[in-house]
């Protein structure tokens, strides 16, 4: 099989974050991955290396996603459901492709998205069972596709300019039926006698 590699750039303050204590973070990641990280602390660069014993390409771009998840502020442990669920994805909003260069309206949409103590990133959370961060200018999400896709369906409205309340009050419908679609999973026809 050829070698395969990816490179990606994380800001240097996560760096520390993506190695760990004593690189157990790190060693971590490249075990369960059974990938190499070739981190640059220099300039953040961190190349992402198939090693021989994985034989599936598409571990590259999951190792990407955990990197990035790390690298755009969330904690090793959260991103690490990519690692422990093949079910769940990771979501990136880049607010600067919304408002370009704008310092002014990143900033005044963070606050609402985050909202106040916290209230809003909590309630999105909560609610979609979807972990969020807010770091730099992108907004991060980790979670199954339908919780993600929520999660990432509430933070538009934010910067569309809704309400809270009409978010909130969004995030309640989905929530309801995002629990049916689960119950009905677990249902089991039964059989006329």
């Amino acid at each position: 099989m050829p070698n395969l590699d990816s490179f990606i750039r994380i800001p240097k303050d996560r760096i520390a974050i993506l190695l760990g204590p004593e690189g157990k973070t790190k060693t971590y990641i490249e075990n369960r991955l059974k990938i190499k990280l070739d981190i640059d602390s220099q300039d953040g660069g961190v190349t992402i290396i198939l090693t021989e014993e994985q034989t599936d390409p598409s571990m590259l771009l999951r190792s990407k996603d955990v990197v990035t998840a790390i690298g755009r502020g969330f904690a090793p442990d959260v991103a690490f459901r990519l690692i422990r669920n093949e079910d769940d994805v990771f979501d990136l909003i880049d607010l600067r492709l919304v408002f370009g260069r704008s310092d002014t309206d990143i900033k005044r949409i963070k606050s609402r998205i985050i909202g106040s103590e916290g209230k809003t990133r909590r309630l999105i959370e909560e609610l979609t069972e979807a972990d969020v961060t807010v770091y730099g200018h992108t907004i991060g999400i980790i979670g199954n596709y339908e919780e993600a896709n929520a999660a990432r369906h509430a933070i538009q409205m934010i910067i569309e300019g809704c309400e809270h309340k009409t978010v909130y009050k969004y995030l309640q419908r989905k929530r309801t039926e995002m629990k049916k679609e689960k119950m009905q999973l677990w249902e089991t026809p039964t059989k006329d006698r």
